[in-house]
């Protein structure tokens, strides 16, 4: 089985060790199927990038555990090798439990943790550190350790001795440059489109593998597991075959945080997805029947966007004629009147939903939404899960009078959130579309009752 990379806090390292495995693996010529924890975006499109396959996100709180099971047995197998990346601290997960956390997560699947630990400040204080990660949950199983940061060849030979005295295995020792650091802004670390010199990160990074990890204890943790039992592709609903018809998905530098599911659901709802760049000022593609519109840097780019008048005329066009929008988070922030620059400039938008954005301050956690009537994709008396991870806040008016749902979450009290109606589904709230397949299947079926749009 393979391993789960994880660490004792966020910042550990775990991305980087994760990348170069992937990377090495690569330039070897062997497939790999990286997974990651959590409701993450950015880190699965680095590892995306260095492995040369699609990463999968595993969410135990967003899709449960029987279809965490299922992706990761049917994706995981398909590869000649095989890693999941954690998130934040190993047993960090909702609230303060360990719900939803890579511990909770290796432990439902059975597989061995490599802890990276950040050692740059420390000597034999690790031995205790790792002692009590070993030690908290018996059900884990902690095969070794990578040492991280670490500053000199005495130094490392104090870190060995301290875990030996614990009978820890080293898996590996980074050592401390800057050449190694990640660059990140406000939402975690930069995409991978906005990387500088890939092809030199990439060999930098099999090299870091190749010459600081125990490959000769590592690889065999990289093993995939068995082939799953082949199961069959479900029928979208409704009678007979019918033809696929088009959906616009933004997709461009300020429009990239989704998870893969979403277009293989859409799809498999006899959808055809076509990319639409807003930020390209492209109109809405001809003869489409819906938009999505997924989360990430509109913030970054609220200038052009405020130019890109093809794009937004074509937007208050496909709400006019009743097509379905769906919008979430970044995408959100399209359809209010006005967006705020990282300058604090306000720039105007689609002008569709009563609301400006400002910076403010950080909304992170798990909620748990419950739709407050029937609307495009979600009905009243249903419970979903979603993450919610933003900087920008909306001043609204009269947004009582439209709140899609009630959302409730560790230390965030619960509030009215969203618009929505028959047409309409905009929130802050990411989701992930393999907890909730009725969202694909009612946007379809919505898609299906409208006329396709023609460009004015």
């Amino acid at each position: 089985m393979p391993c789960l990379i994880a660490a004792p806090a966020s910042g550990s390292g775990k991305t980087l060790v994760s990348l170069a495995l992937a990377a090495l693996a690569r330039r070897r010529g062997l497939s790999l199927q990286t997974f990651k924890v959590g409701p993450d975006y950015l880190d699965p499109q680095l590892l995306s990038l260095a492995s040369g396959r699609a990463c999968r996100n595993l969410d135990a709180l967003l899709c449960g555990e029987d279809w965490l099971r299922q992706s990761f047995q049917r994706h995981g197998s398909q590869g000649d090798l095989c890693l999941v990346e954690g998130v934040m601290g190993l047993f960090d997960g909702k609230g303060p439990s360990a719900e939803g956390s890579s511990a909770h997560v290796a432990a439902l699947l059975q597989l061995p943790v490599v802890l990276v630990v950040e050692a740059s400040r420390q000597a034999g204080s690790l031995a205790a550190l790792v002692r009590g990660f070993r030690d908290h949950d018996p059900q884990l199983s902690i095969a070794g350790v990578v040492l991280n940061g670490v500053g000199s060849t005495r130094h490392e030979a104090l870190l060995r001795e301290a875990l030996a005295s614990i009978a820890m295995p080293v898996l590996g020792a980074l050592p401390r440059h800057s050449s190694l650091e990640l660059p990140s802004r406000h939402l975690g670390l930069l995409p991978a489109h906005e990387l500088e010199d890939v092809q030199t990160r990439l060999e930098a990074w099999a090299e870091l593998a190749q010459e600081h990890l125990d490959l000769e204890q590592l690889w065999p943790l990289l093993s995939a597991p068995p082939p799953a039992e082949p199961a069959p592709t479900p029928a979208p609903p409704g009678q007979g075959v019918r033809a696929p018809i088009k959906v616009a998905l933004a997709s461009d530098a300020a429009f990239h945080f989704r998870y893969p599911e979403a277009i293989e659901l859409l799809e498999q709802n006899g959808l055809t997805v076509e990319a639409w760049s807003p930020l390209a000022d492209e109109p809405l593609p001809s003869d489409c029947r819906g938009v999505i519109l997924p989360g990430g840097y509109p913030e970054l780019h609220a200038g052009s966007l405020s130019a890109s008048q093809r794009s937004l005329s074509s937007l208050r066009q496909a709400r006019a004629m009743g097509l379905p929008i769906y919008a979430e988070c970044g995408g959100l922030l399209l359809l209010g009147r006005g967006l705020e620059d990282q300058q604090g400039v306000l720039h105007p938008m689609a002008d569709l939903l009563p609301f400006q954005a400002r910076r403010g301050s950080l909304s992170l956690g798990y909620r748990q939404a419950s739709p407050l009537g029937d609307g495009l994709v979600l009905r009243q008396g249903e419970t979903l899960w979603g993450h919610e991870f933003h900087r920008w806040q909306l001043d609204a008016e009269n947004a009582e009078d439209s709140s899609l749902w009630q959302l409730e979450g560790w230390g965030s009290p619960a509030r009215r959130e969203g618009w929505g109606d028959g047409q309409l589904h905009a929130s802050w709230l990411h989701l992930h579309w393999g907890g909730c397949p009725a969202i694909p299947q009612r946007f379809a079926a919505a898609a299906r009752q409208v006329s396709p749009l023609v460009p004015d």
